[in-house]
This record gives C-alpha cells, structure tokens and sequence, in this order.
C-alpha cells in the first residue's frame, strides 16, 4: 500500500455564537470560522482525513502540505506511522512545523488504519474503557454572580465537575476559586486552568487559594517555557499541578517536567498539541510510568478517542462557552462521554463538507 494524494479541502466553521475568550486579553473565539480537512488517499483506494480548525487553518494547511507533507508523504507506506511520526520530527527541526499542525497527519493516518481495520481508533490503539464523565471546561464570563450560575446550570446538565478558565487576574481569581467552592461544596471536583496568565509570584499567590479550597487539579498558571519555574510553583503550593499542554516536544518536553517535580497531578495528552495519536500515546505512557494522570485535552473526536485507550486519565473535557449553557453533543445527560463506534476517528458532524470528504463525517 501506497500513499498517493494528499489533499487540503477548505471548510467554512461558524463564528462562534456568542464569541468567548479564555481570560482578558486572550480570545477564544475566531470572527471568522476556517476549518480544513487534510486527505491522504493510497492505491488501494483507503483514505484518511483530520480536521484543523484555527485562524488561517487553510493557508496554512496549504502551504505546509505543498512544501512539506506532499513531497514526503507521496509513495510512503500509510501503516509505517512510526517511521513518518520520527520523519517528521526530523523535519520539524528545519520547518519548525506549527505545534497544532504538526500531528495533523498522524491523526489522519490512524483515521486510515481503523477503516482499514474496520474499527474505531480507540480500539485499534487497544482499548480501555467504553465510556467516562465529562467536565464542564467553561470560557471567561464577566462576574462571579455569573461563573456560579453557569456551574450550577452545568452540574443540572450532569456534568461531574467544573474547571474555570477566568480573568488572568490572581487576585480576582482567588476570591471567585473560593466563591465557588463555597457554593458548590466539598464533593464537586474543580479544577482552574490558568491560559498561561500569570508569572511565578502571582501563580504561587492564586496557587495557594487554589489549594486552600481543594482543587483538583491547577493548570497551565505560566507560559510553558520554564520547567524551573514550575519545578518552584509545584515546591510552593500543595494543590496538584496539571502541565505541559502547550509545549513543544510532546511526550519529550513532559519528560523534563515530570523529572523537575512539577507533574504533581500529571500531564497534558492531546491529538492536537502533543503530537497526533501517537505522540499523546506516548505522553499518557510516560507518565503511567511515574503512577502520574494523562489528562487529555479538548473537546473533539480524536481527542474522544483517547479517553477511551488511556488508562490513566480521569474525564473528558466539554467546553461551556456560553449562557445559557449548553452541552456538547457528545455529552449524554448524566455527563458521561460514549466511545465511539464508526471506523476510523471521523469528522466533526454540522459542517458543510465538500463532497470528497463528506462520508467522512460522524452522523449529526
């Protein structure tokens, strides 16, 4: 078997409604919805596709595969991914392959060998469970008053916890991390993902509310750029740290955190920014290694196949971005994520695919 076409397909993904952002200064949401699909086709006629939603996503998508992933793909064997998965890293070192393009093709070729295999991806990757409970990841809203009704509405949707992305303020932070605490009381798990807002004095002031109030879980407070700098916050607080989510080097880069003492709770998985499938795969390894958490990141369907084949994450991440609230597709009403039963991964369902791609889409 062959690779021969590789192929980018323009999809146009609705402005989200209302546009959300991630704390003040950080926006969510794109004005403007740009989405691809990338295709790779072999002589067998067998095909696989991955789905890339970001701002410019086409152009970009598009200029990768004419100077980069064409030349290299074309003639390769699709089912040799672990040889394509080090080739790219080999050439990431001259083209410096954007982090959330950069495992694209590797969630295509796993999209290719569970329809060759006539499975869902989790069970080709060997799976672990069936089904796990989703958590309502929200967006920044405006007051506390307004954080709190969005918990409660999102616990009456069933979901089985709450993590807040809020103002990027340590101050305001604390106050609204203690605020719903007191309202929701002990035995709803929180966790507070900090979208990389503050430096180390202000994450170890926030970090220590964090931990007074028992959260779960505190994540990405800093730019992921320093492991000395969380090797200190881990040193300074005791509510557990969730880390490396937006680094580069995939399972490489979490290794050096997990060494520095700062995985206290554990690590980032994700088929978008650790490397595709198999790059979070080998994330959730290493950290199983230590008796550490591979949390998996993002609301979409490769990342629905991963809950399903680690072992070692805790629940699915389900954004909440608006008010009223309203819960993912993919969430049933007692909060829990189904696996997936369509060969393949799949394409996110609601779009308006052009033809060559639209039987790749999961049924609306």
């Amino acid at each position: 078997m062959k690779i021969t076409h590789v192929e980018v397909h323009r999809v146009h993904v609705p402005a989200a409604d209302p546009p959300f952002k991630w704390r003040e200064g950080l926006a969510g949401s794109a004005p403007v919805g740009d989405g691809a699909v990338l295709r790779i086709g072999t002589d067998t006629g067998t095909e696989g596709v991955a789905f890339f939603s970001r701002p410019g996503a086409t152009m970009m998508l598009e200029d990768l595969v004419e100077r980069v992933y064409r030349p290299e793909l074309i003639g390769a064997d699709p089912l040799n991914r672990e040889w394509i998965w080090h080739r790219f890293w080999e050439l990431d070192r001259i083209h410096e392959l954007p982090l959330p393009a950069f495992g694209l093709v590797d969630v295509a070729l796993w999209d290719l060998a569970g329809r060759i295999a006539n499975e869902p991806v989790w069970r080709v990757l060997g799976g672990f469970r069936t089904s796990i409970p989703a958590y309502a990841s929200t967006s920044t809203f405006a007051t506390i008053e307004e954080f709190l009704d969005v918990a409660d509405q999102s616990l009456a949707l069933g979901y089985h916890g709450i993590k807040l992305h809020a103002w990027g303020d340590a101050t305001k932070d604390a106050e609204l991390a203690l605020a719903l605490r007191a309202h929701v009381g002990d035995d709803v798990p929180l966790m507070y993902d900090g979208s990389a807002g503050f430096d180390l004095p202000d994450a170890i002031r926030l970090g220590r509310a964090l931990s007074d109030a028992d959260y779960l879980w505190y994540e990405e407070p800093m730019r992921e750029f320093s492991v000395t700098a969380y090797g200190r916050l881990a040193d300074a607080v005791t509510v557990p740290l969730v880390v490396a989510e937006t680094s580069d080097g995939a399972h490489m880069n979490s290794a050096d955190f997990i060494a520095a003492g700062a995985a206290t709770f554990g690590v980032r998985a994700s088929a978008t920014l650790r490397g595709g499938i198999t790059g979070a795969m080998r994330t959730a390894h290493l950290a199983d290694a230590f008796r550490l958490r591979a949390e998996v990141h993002g609301s979409d369907i490769p990342n629905q196949h991963l809950c399903m084949a680690i072992s070692n994450t805790t629940y699915y991440e389900s954004l909440v971005t608006s008010n009223p609230v309203r819960r993912e597709a993919a969430v049933d009403e007692n909060g829990m994520v189904h696996a997936p039963t369509e060969p393949g991964i799949a394409l996110p369902a609601g779009l308006d695919y052009p033809a060559p791609v639209a039987a790749f889409a999961r049924a609306a």
